[in-house]
């Protein structure tokens, strides 16, 4: 394959020389902003952390032997447990786990090698541009075609070889890169199979298809939950024509792997591919909820800008998550999506539903990676 040899056979870049976090994300100059795990951890907080990995070792057992029937002995031991964060020296198996991808691997053995090494992508040339574009300040993907960018070529390739109807979208490289950062390549194929063919949880392949569907859906959703949820501030955003899809199009595509703290992204994906897609609905409404006071009095322009740059004491996953849990929106989002997929019933509803899709339109020619680019630098 040429094009796959072009990728291959460059010359690497230099190495990055600044300190990283412990995820491997290069720190900004003097930056104060937190990873995640506070520096000079006790003695106490080490060996509480130390018990925690050995209750989650003895549930999942060797390899994952345990994990079907722990879960279905304990189903809200395990909700509770993934709520408050899996370590993160086991967090790649128990994902794979989570989301069913261990089952798809062992049901297609040497599909994959078969996908990345015999077959061709209309799409190979875009992925190649693309790929320096994800996570662009983590070790694992700055060294120029280095490792780390040969395997997210190879997952975005086999994929948009597998699913040819997708095919390869911008923002798929997100979630790609997120799990190539704790699973092999193999691994994260299939995890990325799993969420987008709905292994376990509603099909992802809709956030990429022509046209955006579920796109469309979501953030219908979403702004009928803001107005529910938090009146004023939704009247205040209909009052200055502030659209969802003008800020939230990449919680739902990248589920928060785009431009938020990495810490916060984890803990969301946990929840996400334990208990499914309502988690990003309940985060995009614990940030609303959280900078509530302040939004209700920003003109268009800062309140776009606050809606894309949301204060650092605002995505602490331990002060967020809490704030999400309290939405419970699951029943409601299956009432919601029935009246989507039925159809608009009066004309306040048919022009709301035009609206979106107009907006969507304008700002999302080039499906997923427009709405990549059209939103605010990445903060990684």
């Amino acid at each position: 394959m040429d094009k796959k040899k072009a990728i291959d056979d460059t010359e690497p870049g230099p190495a990055p020389s600044r300190s990283v976090d412990r995820f491997g994300f290069i720190k900004p100059e003097q930056s104060g902003s937190p990873d995640g795990l506070p520096k000079g951890r006790s003695i106490h907080e080490r060996e509480r952390e130390e018990r925690r990995i050995r209750k989650w070792r003895k549930m999942i057992g060797v390899g994952g032997s345990d994990w079907k029937h722990y879960v279905r002995r304990n189903p809200h031991v395990v909700k509770r447990r993934i709520r408050k964060g899996i370590p993160d020296c086991l967090r790649g198996l128990v994902w794979q786990l989570i989301s069913g991808s261990r089952d798809l691997l062992l049901m297609n053995p040497g599909v994959y090698e078969t996908l990345v090494i015999y077959e061709t992508s209309a799409s190979e040339l875009e992925i190649i541009r693309d790929i320096s574009r994800t996570f662009p300040s983590h070790i694992f993907f700055q060294q120029r075609h280095g490792p780390g960018q040969r395997s997210l070529y190879n997952i975005l390739k086999a994929y948009s070889v597998y699913d040819r109807d997708v095919g390869y979208v911008q923002g798929m490289g997100f979630l790609a890169g997120l799990l190539l950062l704790y699973m092999s390549e193999e691994d994260a194929f299939w995890l990325l199979v799993a969420l987008l063919k709905g292994a376990v949880h509603a099909p992802m392949e809709g956030l990429y298809q022509a046209g955006l569907p579920l796109v469309q859906q979501y953030l219908s959703q979403f702004e009928k939950l803001v107005m529910e949820h938090m009146p004023k501030l939704g009247q205040h955003f209909v009052e200055e024509m502030i659209n969802p899809s003008m800020y939230a199009s990449q919680w739902f595509i990248t589920v928060f792997s785009y431009s938020f703290p990495f810490h916060l992204t984890l803990r969301v994906w946990d929840v996400f591919l334990y208990e499914g897609i309502k988690i990003v609905f309940q985060v995009g409404l614990a940030l609303l909820r959280f900078c509530h006071d302040d939004l209700v009095k920003l003109p268009f322009e800062s309140l776009l800008h606050a809606l894309r740059n949301f204060p650092e004491e605002a995505t602490d996953p331990d002060v967020l998550l809490p704030i999400a849990f309290t939405f419970k929106v699951s029943s409601r989002l299956e009432e919601l999506q029935k009246e989507y997929q039925k159809g608009p019933e009066s004309s306040s509803e048919t022009s709301s539903i035009k609206r979106h899709q107009a907006l969507i339109s304008k700002t999302m020619s080039r499906v997923g990676s427009r709405v990549i680019s059209n939103l605010t630098a990445d903060k990684k």
